[in-house]
């Protein structure tokens, strides 16, 4: 009996030396894990504001990285700009062409036919009843302005230049006597009167000008060169007559074409030739105005 009790002792001695050893070691467990899960949260949000700050310093560096670009491409742009500017100051200022050309021109002047010295009021079909100037010769001079408009002939030759000449002349062929006058000098001194013949009055005589305006197409060749023949193929007249028509008209328009060849003497100074045809469909009322002239010119391109 007594042995039992003893082993009864013993066993309640012993588990509660279990429990006084397991307790404290359970506790020490318990704060371990709790010890382990703080610092894993502590961990995670140390490593959630380190992935915070990473993407805040990616974005600035983008932006730092964007702004440094659009700095280089601004340098660039002014680096270029300053080169250009440089290389605009370091070279000389090109001399445009001179292509346009202003002159004055003179000459020879050769009527087709005289104005006429036949008297119309005698029967006569041929002549002018103000003036019976005989001489077709004389002389001109007037001036021109050409006006370039490309030097490749609209593309279809290289060195070919095409122009509008735009010219105005003036003509005289001598004198003549005016038929009218003479008839009614002559009746006034009775059938045995010589009419204008020795006569100082002014009205007897006339004096056979003309004025021409002219626009025509002008194909010069050899651009480039300082000797430059040129041709018209067919222009514009308008003649202006100083003495009229038996039918009193003073106008009529016809044709003109010509050559020429003009030289670059020096600094835009131009010297030249020319002949050229004149050409009417018909006599302006009785009065010829066909023929030609030839002369020269100088001129001054601009």
């Amino acid at each position: 009996m007594t042995l039992n009790k003893n082993k009864l002792a013993l066993g309640v001695a012993a588990a509660a030396l279990s429990a006084a050893f397991i307790a404290p070691q359970a506790q020490a467990a318990d704060r371990s894990v709790d010890a382990s899960a703080r610092k894993t949260e502590a961990l995670e949000m140390k490593m959630q504001e380190m992935a915070a700050t990473m993407a805040a310093m990616q974005a600035e560096l983008s932006r730092v990285k964007a702004a440094s670009t659009e700095a280089t491409t601004a340098s660039a742009k002014v680096q270029e700009l300053d080169q250009w500017m440089s290389s605009v100051k370091s070279t000389p200022e090109a001399a445009s062409a001179k292509d346009h050309l202003v002159a004055v021109r003179g000459g020879f002047s050769n009527l087709d036919h005289a104005r006429g010295a036949a008297n119309p009021l005698a029967g006569d079909t041929v002549g002018s009843l103000l003036s019976d100037n005989h001489s077709n010769q004389g002389f001109y001079f007037g001036g021109a302005f050409d006006y370039n408009v490309n030097n490749d002939l609209f593309g279809l030759v290289d060195d070919t230049s095409f122009a509008i000449e735009l010219g105005l002349e003036y003509a005289q062929y001598g004198r003549g006597n005016n038929v009218l006058v003479d008839k009614q000098l002559r009746e006034i001194q009775g059938q045995g009167g010589t009419g204008c013949v020795g006569s100082s009055y002014n009205g007897c005589k006339s004096t056979d000008s003309r004025l021409r305006i002219s626009a025509a197409p002008k194909i010069k060749f050899m651009h480039g060169s300082r000797l430059r023949p040129w041709l018209i193929p067919a222009g514009l007249d308008i003649n202006i007559l100083g003495v009229p028509s038996n039918a009193v008209s003073v106008l009529n328009a016809g044709l003109q074409s010509g050559a020429g060849v003009e030289y670059d003497l020096f600094r835009g100074i131009v010297v030249g030739t020319d002949v050229r045809y004149h050409y009417s469909t018909s006599k302006l009322d009785g009065t010829p105005t066909d023929g030609f002239t030839t002369g020269g010119y100088v001129g001054f391109k601009f």
